[in-house]
This record gives C-alpha cells, sequence and structure tokens, in this order.
C-alpha cells in the first residue's frame, strides 16, 4: 500500500500525472490548514498550494543523479536569502509542502497522503487545546501613578482577579518627578475582560495613562 508507483528510474506519463494531482490537492489542502485560526497572506497561501508540486518535479527530474541533486540541494540554499521573514507556524508549513512535494516526487502517494493526514489532524487537536496559547494573552502593561500612591501591592487584588501572573519590571518617575511610570509583564486570564480590567485600573489610578500591549518579538527564518 505505501510503496512507489513510479515503479523505478522510468516515469510513465499517468505516474507522472498521478503524482502531480495528489501534490496539488494536498497543497491546497496544506494552504487551507495554514489559514486555519491564523492569518497569511494570498502570496503564502499560493505559493503553499504550489511547492509540494515544485519539489515533486524537481524529484523526479533529480531521479539518483547525485550530481543534480547537490546543485538542487544548493539552489533549495539560496531561497532563504530571497524570502521575507515569516512566522515559526508559516516555516512549518514550508517545511510540511517540501516534505509532501518530496513523497509524491519518489512515488509514495499513500505515505504523502497518510501524512499530510496526520499531521492536520495534528494540528487541529493542538489548536482545539489552545497548547502553548499563553503567549497569546502575555501583555505589556504601563500604568501611570501619581507620586503620592505607593506602587506596592497597589493593583495586586485587580492583578489577582484578571491575570494569570504578573510581574512588575520596571518603575521610572516623569513630569518632574511627580508621576511615577510602572512597567509590568501580564498575562491574562482572559482577554475578552481587557476592557473591564482597564477601567478599574483607570479608577485605582486617578485616570491617568495607561497602555496595554502584546509584546514586540522578532521572528526569522
Amino acid at each position: 500500500m505505501l510503496n512507489t508507483i513510479t515503479g523505478g528510474s522510468d516515469i510513465t506519463l499517468t505516474a507522472f500525472l498521478a503524482c502531480t494531482a495528489v501534490s496539488l490537492l494536498l497543497g491546497i489542502l496544506t494552504a487551507l490548514l495554514c489559514r486555519y485560526h491564523s492569518k497569511t497572506s494570498q502570496s503564502f497561501a499560493l505559493a503553499i498550494a504550489m511547492l509540494p508540486a515544485v519539489v515533486q518535479v524537481i524529484i523526479m527530474l533529480v531521479n539518483g543523479n547525485i550530481g543534480t541533486g547537490v546543485a538542487v540541494a544548493g539552489a533549495f540554499g539560496l531561497v532563504r536569502f530571497r524570502s521575507a521573514s515569516g512566522t515559526a507556524r508559516e516555516i512549518s508549513m514550508i517545511f510540511l509542502s517540501m516534505a509532501i512535494g518530496l513523497a509524491t516526487g519518489m512515488g509514495y502517494v499513500a505515505v504523502a497522503v497518510l501524512f499530510f493526514v496526520i499531521m492536520a489532524a495534528f494540528l487541529m487537536l493542538l489548536q482545539h487545546l489552545r497548547f502553548g496559547a499563553e503567549g497569546e494573552n502575555l501583555r505589556d502593561l504601563k500604568i501611570t501613578i501619581g507620586e503620592s500612591q505607593d506602587y506596592d501591592g497597589l493593583f495586586d487584588d485587580l492583578f489577582q482577579e484578571y491575570t494569570v501572573s504578573a510581574e512588575l519590571e520596571r518603575v521610572k518617575t516623569s513630569n518632574m518627578g511627580t508621576l511615577y511610570d510602572l512597567e509590568y509583564k501580564i498575562v491574562l486570564k482572559d482577554e475578552h475582560r481587557l476592557k473591564a480590567f482597564l477601567d478599574e485600573l483607570r479608577c485605582r489610578n486617578g485616570n491617568l495613562n495607561i497602555t496595554c500591549g502584546r509584546p514586540v518579538t522578532k521572528e526569522a527564518l
């Protein structure tokens, strides 16, 4: 069942069309999987849909030729320097598409289909279980208070109600020392209650400035 359909070094037209059809179908499904509970650009989705078929044809053309294989490996290495940085999820989808293309290029169509089904089910299961989702609720919180207020323990009850954790990272004075700027790293219990949390903070700090946003991160290939 998991044997190759190419039948050796000679590739028939029927085997080529069958492998290409499977590659294109799995490429489209991979693109849809990439957009599952995530935002991606149209150009990236199109690239993911095409990648398995492109890799498949390259593998079929190499077909045991070591010299050609080395040249192709070098060409793939140059792709990194011609592409924009992507998220970890996008990079993993690129590898998934390439793995599918490698399998179909060698004629292991059933392996490619089975591998995609396993990976798709695994990804959707982790998404449903919100695996690693704590990072999505991580926020940088900046609160300004008056110099007459003691910031030590001032918001502890609110943090206990609305956050999983809250850590004071920096304190600095502003406005000629009449104000304190407090910078916290917090993890929200429920991001849908953020407005209620900020409203209570405003009541506590005298309606001075409050800023809450996602941490700035840099993801690179």
